[in-house]
């Protein structure tokens, strides 16, 4: 996402076969797979069949994934990561909150299994599941042919995914919301933002450039319309506002804004009493990359008073939360070993996922959420490269373990 990491390594893909079977990349040919992955064909009517709903004790769990940014050759702990976190949360709902792949595919049938490799842990647990993109998953798109529509079509093939084809005629792609019923299935107890915050700034606005700005994307006004109407839309349909939670990749400025509790003040004290006023929690460990412009989704979300929380990714070292006027502004910190992390032997300290737990009963319906990480599973942090490479596309031929030179 950031500066960190906006050239991938060029011997990245440059690897050695090495003995052994690689398990976790699956092939395209693995059970499991659409049927159709090959065309892209997308199948809306299993997105419209399935429903999200609460379990009969009243509660619902969400897990977050974020920047699992890697090609068909996927670091073998991204995926005993995604694992481990779903064996043990056993979450009723995933979002892929965008990076989910990144550069590096050289081939559409290579972007296929990039997409495969994190698409697997759901569907082989039958969990539900929905993704948002990010500024890298177009990476692959110069040489693969496949952009976010393309993809958008393979992640709607898989039978436990929950994308649509998204709004029309607004900024991005796939941008929706998903309603959550009820234990009862009898009225709408809380809501899901899904929003595509775009890649990166254009070149110029009005003849003038964005040197000495921020160069990411932003929500665009008409995508921060789209939530305001349709909220209001969901409360007069349900007769009550929705309680919700709002996913994009890249920050907003208030992120930033409530870890300092200033807009101007970057000191040790103006922290210190954000801690104190937003109760803030969490690591900080390299600057929000939000966009140039402000997108004024915060101002809409005040004014509708029913997001609970905003979550993002995007800054791979960044797991903090707080709360900023009542709305918890939060990081998920990466899940892809292969993305860049912390320096040094700390690479992949803050490799986790983030868990929410909601419950019906309670007003909010958000009743925490928390960072859990892959040392709580014994998983490997050497700050190494574990790559495995994708088997032909041959459900007999096995899978090959690689490294990186």
């Amino acid at each position: 996402m950031s500066n960190l990491d906006s050239h991938k390594e060029m011997d990245r893909r440059k690897f050695i076969k090495i003995g052994g079977i690689g398990t976790l990349a699956l092939t395209l040919g693995a059970a499991g797979l659409p049927k159709d992955l090959f065309t892209g064909t997308a199948y809306a009517e299993l997105n419209n069949d399935m429903k999200l709903q609460f379990n009969p004790d009243g509660k619902f769990k969400i897990v977050q994934f974020n920047d699992t940014q890697d090609d068909e050759n996927i670091d073998r702990r991204t995926i005993q990561l995604m694992e481990k976190v779903l064996d043990t949360e056993k979450p009723d709902f995933v979002v892929l909150n965008g990076d989910n792949i990144t550069g590096g595919c050289d081939t559409p049938t290579e972007m296929k299994q990039a997409i495969n490799n994190v698409a697997q842990p759901m569907e082989q647990r039958g969990i539900k599941w929905a993704i948002t993109y990010g500024n890298h998953d177009e990476d692959s798109t110069p040489k693969s042919g496949l952009n976010e529509e393309d993809m958008l079509g393979i992640y709607m093939s898989y039978r436990y995914n929950m994308n649509t084809p998204g709004v029309k005629d607004i900024t991005g792609t796939g941008n929706m919301n998903l309603l959550i019923k009820n234990s009862k299935g009898t009225d709408a107890a809380f809501n899901l933002w899904l929003l595509d915050s775009g890649r990166y700034a254009p070149q110029t606005i009005a003849g003038q450039n964005f040197q000495g700005y921020p160069t990411w994307d932003w929500l665009r006004m008409n995508q921060v319309s789209w939530y305001y109407e349709t909220s209001k839309k969901l409360e007069q349909q349900w007769g009550h506002k929705v309680p919700s939670l709002v996913f994009i990749h890249i920050p907003l400025w208030e992120h930033r804004f409530m870890w300092f509790g200033s807009v101007d003040g970057r000191t040790d004290a103006d922290h210190a009493n954000a801690v104190n006023k937003h109760k803030i929690v969490g690591e900080r460990n390299e600057e929000e990359c939000p966009g140039p412009i402000n997108s004024g989704m915060f101002s809409a979300m005040l004014e509708r008073g029913d997001v609970k929380g905003v979550f993002c990714g995007h800054d791979h070292v960044n797991t903090y939360m707080g709360n900023y006027y009542g709305i918890l502004l939060g990081y998920s910190g990466s899940t892809g070993f292969g993305a860049y992390g912390l320096s040094g032997a700390d690479r992949n300290r803050l490799r986790g996922a983030r868990v929410f737990n909601l419950d019906e009963n309670s007003k909010d319906v958000l009743v925490e959420t928390h960072m859990v990480f892959a040392k709580d599973y014994g998983i490997d942090l050497t700050a190494n490269d574990q790559s495995i490479a994708p088997g032909p596309i041959d459900e007999g031929k096995k899978n090959e373990k690689v490294v990186r030179r």
